[in-house]
């Protein structure tokens, strides 16, 4: 893995429950500089984990045994403080509002490492490795539908996008946002909550339209798998 540099941030506390999540950001912002500026500003209240530029270096900025401040107001499975639950990684991108781009190589070649010995350290599952839209759908869209999932699905740090033996449930909008919540979405904002799952599993198409394909998919992930291998 890349050499870390160390830009301490003084923005965390003491964790609150053992970690069982690893959330990952883009930053949003047009630098890389004004992105660590900002996460290790006291003023700013913010932080995270790691960062991981597009040229690969990675930042560390909170030491995991603490508390970093990446996720806001957010659930996902039960758990509502996801900073107490969970390891954030920011990774450097403008994001939808100053130019969202592709995530650069070297970024991604840096990240999947990072995310390896990460879940490995504190047995994190597949499907506890999310994105900031997963655990805030109604405020957040990072990573984002050019996130490529798919690289870290191959070496099973992610849940993959079901592509096989697809079968449409015909569930109701209303049965599908319950099978949604069983995943572990919150769906208060049911059209967030939609909008949020196509990022993730169906990132071509974001209308919010409970539609066939996005019952399949959901369907298919929710069928029994292997223990451990959720």
């Amino acid at each position: 893995m890349t050499a870390m540099i160390d830009t301490p941030s003084p923005n965390f506390d003491e964790r609150r429950l053992p970690v069982s999540m690893l959330v990952l950001h883009y930053t949003g912002m047009i630098d890389a500089a004004s992105a660590i500026a900002r996460l290790t500003d006291p003023e700013a209240k913010v932080s995270a984990h790691y960062l991981v530029a597009e040229d690969g270096q990675i930042v560390r900025m909170v030491d995991e045994t603490k508390r970093a401040w990446h996720a806001g107001k957010s659930y996902w499975r039960g758990i509502d403080d996801i900073n107490s639950a969970s390891v954030g990684i920011e990774l450097v991108n403008p994001g939808h509002e100053f130019g969202y781009r592709p995530f650069a190589e070297a970024q991604i070649d840096a990240l999947v490492p990072l995310v390896s010995e990460i879940v490995q350290r504190h047995g994190i599952t597949r499907g506890n490795v999310v994105g900031h839209s997963d655990i805030a759908p109604a405020r957040k869209q990072d990573p984002g539908e050019l996130f490529p999932w798919n690289r870290l699905a191959k070496v099973r740090l992610a849940l993959p996008r079901p592509t096989r033996n697809l079968m449409d449930p015909h569930w109701s909008d209303a049965g599908f946002l319950l099978a949604l919540q069983r995943f572990g979405y919150e769906i208060a904002d049911t059209l967030a909550a939609t909008v949020a799952f196509q990022r993730r599993f169906r990132p071509e198409l974001l209308d919010g339209t409970i539609d066939g394909e996005c019952r399949s998919i959901l369907l298919a992930l929710l069928l029994p798998k292997p223990q451990g291998d959720d």
